[in-house]
């Protein structure tokens, strides 16, 4: 196994988050590449976990807490680490140690570059993302907001632990109208796809839906409301994660426009 930083001989695989066989990643747009073209002079560090034929299995991002949805002074966020674990397309690359290389890799990078600490988030419940992964390598709770749990290792001892920007506010109901709210800050393509189904099921229905765009990829949009990704429905939140399909969120819609 080797750890290599992102070059651009990656970069579109990188963008479809390993999945460059999906047809679902497809409908993500071009979201992660402007996010990424960002996101680079603002100390976004990529890494890949090659096995041992060369081939990428798992990719780790992280990024100096100021620009994450987190509260931290000079610490590193990991934002996403992910091990390609699917049949399909490159195969299932998990249980073979990438993940906790790909850490071990971020955690020395985020040191080197003189930061207080690292933090990372995780899922309470045992799948995608689990928080009992990183407590395993020594880290330690520091919030949660849901189902989502703030985690960090400190590397020095007057490092401050970090805490969730949570949400601020909500938007609110156009009148006469059904309003489609999206939030997106375009690092993340399973987040991506959801802008891009609601967009396009909003535009079904001409002018009885407003689609209203709110990109917190700009810091000071994204501090006003404190949410990073999302999607609204007549002011009604609409859950995200697995992105819901286009039919499910048309047939949501729908409904909204028959009460109109």
């Amino acid at each position: 196994m080797k750890i290599i930083d992102l070059s651009s001989e990656h970069e579109s695989l990188y963008f479809n988050c390993l999945e460059d066989w999906s047809e679902e990643m497809k409908e993500s747009g071009d979201h992660k590449c402007r996010w990424y073209g960002r996101m680079q002079n603002q100390g976004l560090k990529v890494k890949l976990a090659l096995d041992d034929n060369g081939k990428v299995g798992g990719m780790i991002q992280f990024y100096p807490s100021e620009y994450s949805n987190i509260e931290g002074r000079g610490l590193y966020f990991v934002s996403c680490i992910w091990v390609h674990g699917y049949k399909e397309g490159r195969g299932n690359f998990q249980k073979k140690g990438m993940g906790s290389a790909l850490l071990a890799a971020a955690e020395k990078s985020a040191m080197e570059s003189g930061a207080y600490g690292i933090a990372a988030w995780g899922i309470s419940l045992p799948f995608w993302m689990k928080a009992s992964w990183y407590r395993k390598h020594g880290y330690q709770k520091t919030d949660k907001n849901g189902m989502a749990v703030l985690l960090w290792k400190k590397f020095k001892n007057d490092a401050v632990p970090p805490k969730w920007i949570k949400q601020k506010k909500a938007p609110s109901k156009s009148a006469g109208k059904v309003t489609v709210t999206a939030f997106i800050h375009g690092g993340c393509p399973a987040q991506n796809i959801v802008f891009e189904r609601a967009k396009r099921a909003a535009e079904e229905f001409g002018d009885k839906v407003e689609f209203v765009k709110i990109d917190t990829s700009d810091r000071e949009t994204f501090l006003e409301w404190g949410i990073l990704d999302a999607l609204f429905i007549d002011g009604k939140s609409i859950n995200t994660g697995p992105p819901p399909k286009y039919e499910k969120l048309f047939k949501i819609i729908a409904r909204k426009v028959k009460k109109i």
